[in-house]
């Protein structure tokens, strides 16, 4: 029987092209499924084959559990049980029995017709895909074999991509037997059909593109830091040079544009703008929104978003198509840009310096003038003027140290009582509510002392109501709400 066994193997192992370890598992899996099916169709059966004689064992193995947590008894036991049949046994461990081997040639063969054939094409399946992901290939060339459901079916030698209808380029109408190109967005091993799924509106496609028609890229001569997409539309893509002989916009354009136009070719006509990266997200952003003539910037670490002033000519440049050039923008930096007039930066600017002025005189009980002084010289909270080193505030020619020393101590003592102030509100606030994604315990406590203390109080309001009482944006306010909201339909379902 032994000599049989190997023997079945070796010969499977040839004809599906596949390694005859894959081959023996898939024969183990099917003994214990026959051994199951004599002694109980819960068990946990291993069967066990030696790769050099054929000869197989068959254990039924229990799983270490803690008492309180058995719950399939044919398949776990609990550790005060397996302690008596081995003292050094521990939680997670197994206990096994060895049982008396089947009749391979009765049962065996019945079960290794069912479960064998299935494990060797799954595992003939693996190996063209594992095949396939040695050769590291992200980019992806072959035929549509077919349409399903508005999706292409792509043949890539021995292996099957999907390419979804979503991420097909709009208004491309591929057919059976058009050759396509595509990057390979992800892997799913789960699925029935084709495991990979490919994509032509994805900004990593353009990149491998570029890296194909420009030989410097793949040189290290010029790197394509990051890339935006309208799919068939625009694009922008930004460079850097990793050698100062190398232009890296002329390099990527080509001579006479043949290089660029080879890209837009391959992306049914996707016009691209090739920006120059910078290490300064400011520079780059002026660079992002070009051909548009950027006035003035202004950056928010914080929040990292950038105020960019045009003028008037230049904002609907700036703002593109149904805002098509901001966004690209603002995807190809990872920025959020928002674009204004001279007229708007400086009605937003006065707007800003008189809510700061307003805080400065009514925490510090000082006049307009010495408020107006802070603003001038940089500061906008009274967390700057508590903690900054007082050397940098002695510069300030019109304070002397006596008044220096008296605001500093005058915005500690408001920033003190705001946090009592505020660990007393945080008090009432729910458990819930403070392990909410993207809650913190300052906007808790601000939350709290406008009576909203549970996630359901939060869940009830709307988007303004929170951005007016906590400050946050429109974009945090909705996302806040929105997982406040989740255990409802949660609930519900």
């Amino acid at each position: 029987m032994s000599r049989e066994l190997l023997m079945l193997v070796d010969a499977l192992a040839r004809e599906k092209n596949v390694n005859k370890d894959i081959v023996f598992t898939a024969l183990e899996l099917a003994l214990a499924s026959a051994t199951k099916k004599r002694i109980h169709d819960e068990a946990d059966v291993r069967v066990e084959i030696d790769r050099d004689t054929g000869a197989f064992e068959s254990f039924r193995r229990w799983l270490v559990l803690p008492d309180e947590e058995v719950e399939i008894p044919a398949q776990h036991i609990g550790l005060t049980d397996a302690l008596e049949d081995d003292p050094e046994v521990q939680v997670g461990d197994y206990i096994e029995e060895t049982l008396e081997p089947i009749d391979f040639g009765r049962i065996g063969a019945q079960a290794a017709k069912q479960v064998i054939p299935q494990k060797i094409r799954d595992a003939e399946r693996e190996q063209v895909l594992n095949d396939f992901l040695e050769r590291k290939e992200h980019l992806v060339t072959g035929t549509v074999k077919r349409m399903e459901k508005g999706n292409a079916i792509i043949e890539a030698g021995r292996i099957e991509a999907s390419l979804p209808r979503d991420q097909m380029i709009p208004k491309e109408n591929l057919r059976p037997g058009d050759r396509v190109r595509a990057w390979l967005k992800k892997i799913d091993r789960a699925a029935r059909g084709p495991q990979l799924i490919l994509s032509r509106t994805a900004p990593e496609f353009i990149m491998k593109l570029f890296e194909l028609e420009v030989p410097e890229i793949e040189d290290g001569l010029l790197e394509i830091k990051s890339a935006a997409r309208d799919p068939g539309v625009r694009a922008k893509i930004a460079v850097k040079s990793n050698d100062q002989r190398v232009d890296p916009i002329g390099t990527c354009v080509g001579m006479r544009g043949s290089r660029v136009t080879a890209v837009t070719n391959e992306l049914a006509g996707e016009r691209v703008d090739i920006v120059l990266w910078s290490q300064d997200p400011a520079q780059f952003v002026i660079g992002a929104l070009a051909p548009a003539e950027v006035s003035s910037i202004v950056v928010d670490e914080e929040k990292h978003a950038m105020d960019v002033v045009v003028d008037e000519d230049n904002l609907a440049i700036a703002i593109g198509r149904g805002g098509q050039n901001v966004r690209l923008a603002s995807e190809l930096t990872g920025w959020t840009i928002n674009l204004m007039t001279v007229e708007e930066s400086q009605h937003k600017q006065e707007t800003e310096t008189a809510s700061i002025r307003q805080l400065f005189m009514e925490k510090l009980d000082v006049d307009e003038e010495v408020a107006d002084i802070l603003i001038q010289e940089g500061f906008s909270t009274l967390e700057e003027i508590a903690y900054v080193p007082l050397a940098e505030m002695l510069e300030i020619e019109a304070f002397d140290e006596a008044t220096v020393n008296e605001l500093r101590d005058r915005a500690r003592n408001v920033l003190l009582t705001e946090a009592i102030v505020d660990e007393e509100h945080l008090d009432k606030v729910a458990e819930d509510m403070l392990e909410l994604e993207g809650m913190d315990k300052a906007l808790a406590a601000k939350l709290a002392k406008n009576g909203v203390c549970t996630r359901d109080d939060l869940a009830d309001l709307a988007v303004d109501e929170l951005t007016e009482m906590s400050g946050i944006d429109d974009d945090r306010a909705k996302d806040l709400i929105t997982k406040a909201r989740a255990h409802w339909f949660a609930e519900q379902q």
